[in-house]
């Protein structure tokens, strides 16, 4: 059995349509005149009515022969391009987007034009609370920022460390290179998010053991994380109330009464450092969290050198 040979036919033509899309009428293969074609009808190799389909490609009878050349005094059909439709725009994100200002150093508070003494609970604060373990300095900090007008956040140098689980490098077993980068590390966490609190109008208080004896580790770096406008806070009850006080903490966080007395005796040092100290061994959490108030008032007002 033979197969015909050529062009495939185009695609059937639609009444009140042009030409197929990409098919040039002149392009057909012309075919055997057919006995008794009406007279005026198309010439040889123009559809008559419902063209066949040609077979899909790969199929066995599919024509094989190279196009026919064109016809003279025919030209061909234009190519008309597909339309191009334009990407569907992406859908909006639904769940919003917050645009954060970013975080940077913390400039000094500045007291309020109106005359008296400013209000801390109002303002928007950095406070560095500093003390020995047993002190009460992780309790008043909470207590402070749970009570505050202002939104306020606290942030613990002790909770920041034990972010580290496997490779926690304890102090209590030594205090090593291992320790320090960590210790380090921690502060600079918090620094940042003191920054970044601060720049979303949250104010935030820290606690943290710094020592006098090490104004570049301790406050120095203190002061590069967080900027200028950080107010430092001494907490240092009697060395009897910070034993007992130690005594009931349990883990890592408790430490031996040597210890306790060691660091109790160094940050005796804050004595006339200029910084405000406050005894509190005679005071409960929330009258503590009163007198903060009324010492950060003061440093508003005139704030340390430090």
């Amino acid at each position: 059995m033979q197969h015909a040979v050529g062009s495939p036919l185009p695609p059937p033509h639609q009444p009140g349509h042009g030409p197929a899309v990409g098919w040039s009428p002149a392009a057909q293969h012309p075919g055997p005149h057919h006995p008794g074609a009406h007279p005026g009808s198309a010439p040889a190799g123009a559809p008559q009515g419902p063209a066949p389909v040609g077979p899909p490609p790969g199929y066995a009878g599919a024509p094989t022969g190279p196009p026919a050349p064109h016809l003279p005094g025919h030209a061909p059909a234009p190519h008309h391009a597909v339309p191009h439709h334009a990407p569907a725009p992406p859908t909006p994100d639904t769940t919003g987007h917050v645009q954060l200002p970013p975080g940077g150093p913390v400039p000094m508070p500045s007291a309020p034009p109106t005359a008296g003494t400013p209000d801390p609970t109002s303002t928007t604060l950095a406070v560095l609370l500093i003390g020995p373990a047993g002190a009460g300095k992780t309790s008043v900090a909470k207590y402070w920022a749970d009570h505050r007008r202002v939104p306020t956040a606290h942030i613990s140098l002790d909770d920041v460390r034990e972010w580290v689980r496997s490779g926690f490098a304890d102090p209590q077993s030594g205090w090593n290179d291992h320790s320090e980068a960590q210790y380090r590390l921690a502060r600079r966490t918090c620094g940042f998010a003191a920054r970044n609190f601060l720049a979303n109008n949250i104010s935030c208080i820290l606690d943290d053991a710094v020592f006098p004896d090490r104004p570049v580790v301790g406050l120095g770096g203190w002061k590069r994380h967080v900027g200028p406008g950080l107010l430092p806070v001494v907490l240092l009850p009697g060395l009897e109330i910070v034993l007992e006080r130690n005594a009931e903490r349990s883990g890592n966080r408790r430490l031996t009464d040597e210890e306790v007395a060691r660091i109790h005796g160094r940050m005796a040092g804050w004595y006339g450092s200029g910084l405000p100290i406050i005894d509190n061994s005679q005071l409960d959490v929330p009258q503590t969290a009163r007198v903060l108030d009324d010492v950060l008032a003061r440093s508003i007002a005139s704030p340390p050198q430090w």
